[in-house]
């Protein structure tokens, strides 16, 4: 869709993400204008997603806007939920600019203007749906930035029949130790407690016990990555430091929201990068611009789902009715 410059809009969402699409949605039901910028393509994160990731959720704890998100199993997989969100983009006409990054955004007086790769906006409020997977919580080590470090993943054929380190306990290291291994790659962990992670999704957690167990896979537990070399890795671990062998090295350490572009914002973040908002209301500390979904964790990427922040849109509508 093409763009003209300075055009004003009741409500501006930054993120196309599904908290991103459903406040579109409420916005469009309230009879608001409305515009959603997504600096990639729609639902980025969940695009970027492993190829064969399925979700913790059930199908219909996933649904936005009353539309029913039928899959074959019970938890949905990846390519299930892009389809099923690409169709609710269609039902309800939402009107959403793609591969559109948001440069600045500041208010001036009572209306917040946002310039973006593409064009000039105005807006009376601003909702900031940016989810947390744009960046990676690094190990800050030796070697770190050398090409074969991957802090995404997405499908095990390029890692068949090498050494691929894996770094991590969680829901993304387990997947990437399982698939690799299934395509013939040699799979060693290094796990910085004694045991699995406690949200390691149930159905998984006995396949990659079982595969440790047996010595398929071998894991370092309570040890850490020490140094990445081009062809090997330092790992200290309880018994002192052990040197070996990998072509990658996965590091699943995690993901945290964009804190200095809500810096940049205006919005106030405490000790633990919470940023502040009213959790009635989801308006930040700056007034006409609210926060929905994960971006309201901070740090704790774990407290907010799809699942229980498809809320924040109906909160944020509401008071911005109320308003006018």
């Amino acid at each position: 869709m093409a763009t003209t410059e300075n055009q004003h809009y009741d409500v501006l969402i930054i993120g196309a993400g599904p908290i991103g699409l459903a406040c579109g949605i409420e916005a469009q039901q309230a009879g608001k204008s409305y515009v959603i910028i997504e600096k990639g393509t729609l639902v980025n994160s969940l695009y970027n997603y492993p190829v064969f990731m399925t979700f913790f959720s059930t199908s219909e704890r996933l649904e936005i806007g009353g539309v029913p998100f039928v899959s074959i199993n019970p938890k949905p997989n990846r390519n299930e939920a892009l389809e099923y969100y690409r169709r609710v983009t269609e039902k309800f006409q939402l009107n959403v600019r793609l591969f559109e990054e948001v440069l600045h955004c500041q208010k001036q007086g009572s209306a917040f203007h946002v310039q973006t790769s593409k064009a000039s906006y105005e807006a009376d409020n601003v909702i900031i749906a940016t989810g947390f997977y744009d960046v990676p919580n690094l190990m800050n080590i030796p070697g770190e930035d050398l090409p074969k470090v991957i802090h995404y993943y997405k499908d095990p054929h390029y890692y068949a029949f090498s050494k691929v380190l894996v770094v991590g306990a969680n829901n993304s290291s387990v997947d990437v130790a399982l698939e690799t291994f299934r395509k013939g790659a040699e799979v060693t962990m290094v796990i910085r407690g004694n045991e699995m992670g406690p949200n390691v999704k149930y159905w998984v957690r006995p396949d990659i016990e079982n595969r440790i167990k047996e010595g398929a896979i071998k894991a370092y537990f309570e040890s850490n990555l020490k140094e990445i070399k081009p062809h090997s890795a330092v790992i200290t671990t309880p018994e002192g430091e052990v040197e070996i062998e990998n072509d990658f090295v996965a590091a699943m350490t995690g993901y945290q929201p964009n804190f200095k572009f809500l810096e940049k914002l205006g919005v106030t973040l405490d000790e633990c990068k919470v940023p502040h908002y009213n959790p009635e209301t989801m308006e930040s500390n700056l007034a006409g611009l609210y926060l929905a979904g994960v971006v309201c964790g901070g740090m704790d990427t774990h407290k907010w789902f799809i699942e229980n922040s498809r809320v924040h849109a109906e909160q944020i509508m509401k008071d911005i009715k109320a308003k006018t």
